[in-house]
């Protein structure tokens, strides 16, 4: 049976528009606090957005003593930083193992004449990826210098992305 020249057009046709039929991906947001200007977490389908986080102070302001909060350097400010995200990732349901993506900004540390202290971010962030305990090295992008951060005190902050992972198949048996 032959098909007219017009039939296989159409047919091209249909098969090259999108028919309108796709997956719906469900969006989920967190806010810190009801009135926050961004969400903290962002769960689009199987992948998590985690908004910048720091480090808290190693030590607290002390308004009795009259002495200001210590923030650290650049590595103590990545431990802490890296120890909220673990802490975020868990109450989410996931581990750093999950993670996909990385971006660390940091700033110049005083202690260093203003420069980035690329090393002591790296010490840091051995501590919890290509580790026996976390093979995970997610893609990263590091040592993005900007002049300040949110916090006049951060020197580093770190964005995340992390995927919920769907355990792989059992492998098939051969004979």
């Amino acid at each position: 049976m032959k098909l007219g020249r017009s039939v296989l057009i159409g047919a091209a046709v249909l098969l090259a528009v999108p028919s309108g039929v796709q997956a719906q991906t469900t969006v989920k947001r967190f806010y810190a606090t009801p009135n926050a200007r961004i969400a903290n977490v962002i769960w689009v389908g199987d992948t998590l957005y985690l908004s910048g986080m720091g480090a808290k102070p190693v030590t607290p302001a002390d308004p009795t003593k009259g002495t200001p909060a210590v923030w650290g350097d650049t590595e103590q400010q990545t431990m802490g930083a890296l120890t909220a995200i673990e802490t975020a990732l868990k109450e989410q349901g996931l581990t750093m193992g999950d993670i996909v993506e990385m971006q660390v900004f940091m700033t110049g540390d005083p202690a260093k004449s203003g420069a980035l202290d690329f090393a002591g971010m790296n010490a840091a962030y051995a501590k919890f990826f290509g580790t026996p305990e976390e093979p995970n090295r997610p893609v990263r992008a590091a040592g993005l210098q900007l002049e300040h951060l949110g916090n006049p005190n951060a020197l580093v902050e770190i964005m995340t992305i992390a995927v919920r992972s769907v355990p792989a198949a059992p492998a098939a048996k051969t004979r």
